[in-house]
């Protein structure tokens, strides 16, 4: 009898963390490396997030919290989802967890039976899948393809919707495309789900407040209240507030749900740090005028990539709505060789080679269920990202 747990076979590790780590192995070998792969912004955290950081170390705020979050952080918490999205929790219906990953991971423990159905639209987040096995459950993957902007239609949702289905996965703006959902577009799915009333909802808003070009967003419960009752409204300090090592998600939803999810963290983790809820509520409660230095700068980087891609020989790549990822097509480049022979028969191919022969790291689209693309961050300076684009247009031009 072995040791390891059969689970085990039924996921992979993250595949966006492995190329990383290659990355920095061969960053230590001496090699000159770009890594695109990484999904965290560049810019440090807030100073006044940092300052209530530091004063709640020196009041003795260093112990155990209620475990799904202070009553401080959950009320500035229903605050954020009362202004920005209309939604009304109460402190009961709120939970905090170690980062958005772990709140999703604990609505997945707390309510899959072996067999029940998930619906992920693909391109995702390589976690979806494995949390969802991880759980017992059946990730059932929907292509959503270029053609579509990388969005799920009403009629792929209704086709995907079976009596065993659970959930359905929708995150905007999307990890890896970038793709967010109009109003309208939310509302065509909402009314799919209308009919089924068996179906619940989680919503995967961790990038919300990076959206450009005028673009507003919206989130499921606010476009449409009647799906209220049955949806986990999920999001986190990583992103917009540059808070990735912070480790603090939140979600709002049911009651009843959120006391489960509590009961099954207090087995796995118990409280989030005490010192990052405490920077929560500062960055919550506080001044947002950063989030448009961020979302300028961002915006000017996602201009300089899609242009850059653009003029490179066999990519296509289309402009995002949201978060920091660029999602290119590679499909003119399959059946091409590289310089030492190697043909391009999937993005895997081409993200390897890559690496390879110009030193720059991005994740393929496998990973993320759609191929063939690759995933580029431009979480990073211009002056890298023009280098980088500089040296995948050169890649690109030295296929045959």
């Amino acid at each position: 009898m072995g040791l390891l747990a059969s689970r085990l076979d039924r996921i992979k590790p993250s595949p966006t963390i492995a190329i990383s780590g290659k990355a920095a192995e061969l960053k230590a070998a001496g090699k000159d490396v770009i890594a695109l792969s990484a999904g965290e912004p560049d810019f440090d955290t807030p100073e006044h997030i940092r300052t209530a950081a530091t004063a709640a170390m020196s009041a003795g705020d260093t112990h155990y919290t209620a475990v799904d979050g202070t009553p401080a952080l959950k009320q500035a918490i229903a605050a954020k989802f009362k202004r920005d999205n209309g939604l009304d929790y109460a402190p009961n219906q709120i939970t905090v967890g170690n980062g958005g990953k772990h709140v999703l991971i604990n609505a997945l423990l707390a309510t899959l039976d072996p067999g029940d159905e998930v619906i992920i639209p693909a391109p995702y987040w390589v976690s979806y899948p494995d949390m969802v096995l991880l759980a017992e459950g059946t990730p059932v993957v929907v292509e959503c393809p270029q053609e579509t902007g990388f969005k799920l239609t009403p009629e792929r949702l209704e086709a995907a919707i079976t009596p065993k289905t659970k959930w359905i996965i929708l995150n905007s703006p999307s990890n890896p495309s970038g793709a967010a959902y109009t109003h309208d577009e939310l509302k065509a799915l909402t009314d799919v789900l209308l009919k089924h009333e068996h179906v619940w909802l989680m919503p995967d808003d961790m990038y919300e407040h990076l959206v450009y070009d005028g673009f507003e967003f919206f989130t499921p419960a606010q476009v449409e209240p009647r799906l209220y009752d049955r949806t986990l409204t999920v999001n986190g300090m990583s992103k917009a507030y540059a808070m990735t090592g912070w480790r603090i998600g939140y979600a709002g939803g049911p009651a009843p749900l959120i006391k489960a999810m509590a009961k099954v963290q207090s087995q796995m983790t118990g409280c989030p740090s005490s010192v990052s809820q405490a920077a929560s509520v500062a960055a919550l409660n506080g001044p947002h005028d950063f989030l448009a230095d961020f979302k300028a700068s961002f915006k000017s980087r996602r201009d300089l990539v899609v242009s850059m891609l653009n003029q490179a020989p066999g990519i296509d790549c289309p402009t995002p709505e949201g978060a920091f990822y660029v999602y290119p097509s590679i499909k003119g480049l399959l059946g091409k060789k590289t310089q030492d022979g190697k043909v391009i028969e999937t993005d895997e191919d081409f993200a390897v080679a890559l690496l390879d022969q110009e030193g720059v790291a991005a994740v393929h689209g496998e990973a993320f269920g759609l191929s063939p693309h690759f995933r580029v961050s431009y979480a990073t300076s211009e002056k890298i990202l023009e280098e980088a684009c500089t040296r995948i247009q050169r890649f690109c031009a030295s296929l045959s």
